[in-house]
């Protein structure tokens, strides 16, 4: 039976200042690693999350242990500075310039605990044009590159992800860079201060679009658009009774495959051998695709596909998770803390000491 001492990060103190997603997200990670997570709120009310999203407040706050304190009071601000020598991690997400005019800046927290390692999440960085500028993950998508690339539609792009990327990217940057941190404080024995934009982050991501484009000679959004929706055999299809699956068969064997279990006779051949070729007639096999796969039923149709070994999966929507085959076997939505059933997926990746 684990406990909480056997937790990989048990006994790591962190003093959370952030509100809304990218940050709580992130020490929500923490806490589930192990780390005694104390969470910072503002009165009256403390993190904005809790009324305008209080399921979301719900999904990334648990198991932390809260704590209102009014950083303008003299008092009560001293009375927190008094817990910084015993923290070892402060994470905050406001605009640049904000925790420095409250007293709890990286330099004034820096004189009390010089091992501190100091987390700031914020849209675009401590510097630069836009630092001061506030924003949501449309806008920091925006920024990075991402959103001009996202959307089904050939020209203009559209917010599409169903999830927001920048600020869950952010937040898991910010969860490595930590670590990287405390493992870097255990040679030097020093904290540093991190400075964690939400658009860096994203940016970051952009790496493998930019090799590709460049390497093809793609420099126009309408031709890189156009270029990562020309995958054939590769989308959303819909079967004979309202099922959808997703179908992934780029490289030529599992093509090979999935002509011969939907009896694509048309697409065979020297025109459709090789992935360069299918992708200039992309829109031509997805819509043979389409018609075929529109006259089978899903089950009959989801056990060939996966008895020939083509990539396929079939839609899960979000009511339906928890009860998914898949989440089902990993165990992804387990006891959570106290003994309570949580309707939220685990920390993905096992790791030694976690029940």
């Amino acid at each position: 039976m684990s406990t909480s001492s056997s937790l990989p990060l048990h006994g790591l103190r962190v003093l959370d200042f952030s509100e809304l997603l990218p940050g709580p997200f992130f020490t929500q990670n923490l806490v589930e690693l192990g780390a005694h997570v104390i969470k910072i709120e503002r009165p009256p009310h403390g993190d904005n999350a809790r009324k305008i999203a209080p399921g979301l407040f719900a999904s990334v706050n648990r198991g932390k242990h809260s704590l209102m304190v009014d950083l303008k009071n003299p008092q009560q601000a001293e009375a927190l500075r008094q817990q910084v020598p015993d923290a070892d991690v402060v994470v905050e997400g406001f605009r640049p310039g904000v925790m420095k005019r409250l007293g709890f800046s990286y330099e004034a927290l820096a004189a009390l605990n010089s091992r501190i390692v100091y987390v700031s999440l914020s849209g675009y960085g401590q510097h630069g044009p836009l630092a001061q500028m506030p924003g949501h993950d449309i806008n920091y998508l925006a920024a990075a590159g991402v959103l001009a690339l996202s959307g089904s539609d050939a020209v203009h792009p559209d917010h599409g992800a169903g999830i927001p990327l920048a600020d869950l990217c952010g937040a898991m940057y910010a969860l490595s860079s930590t670590l990287a941190a405390l493992l870097q404080r255990q040679r030097t024995g020093q904290g540093q201060y991190l400075d964690v934009s939400l658009t860096d982050c994203a940016a970051h991501w952009m790496n493998p679009r930019l090799g590709h484009f460049h390497e093809a000679g793609l420099s126009s959004v309408r031709e890189q658009r156009e270029d990562i929706l020309a995958k054939p055999a590769y989308g959303v299809f819909e079967t004979a009774d309202g099922v959808l699956i997703s179908l992934g068969a780029l490289e030529d064997h599992f093509w090979a495959r999935l002509v011969e279990v939907l009896g694509l006779e048309d697409l065979r051949g020297p025109d459709y051998a090789s992935h360069a070729a299918r992708t200039r007639r992309a829109a031509q096999i997805n819509a043979a695709i389409a018609q075929r796969i529109t006259t089978q039923e899903s089950t009959v149709l989801l056990a060939r596909l996966h008895g020939a070994d083509v990539p396929v999966a079939p839609v899960v929507p979000p009511s339906a998770l928890a009860s998914s085959q898949h989440c089902q076997q990993r165990g992804l939505f387990g006891n959570g803390y106290e003994g309570k059933e949580p309707a939220f997926v685990r920390y993905p990746v096992r790791v030694q000491g976690m029940p």
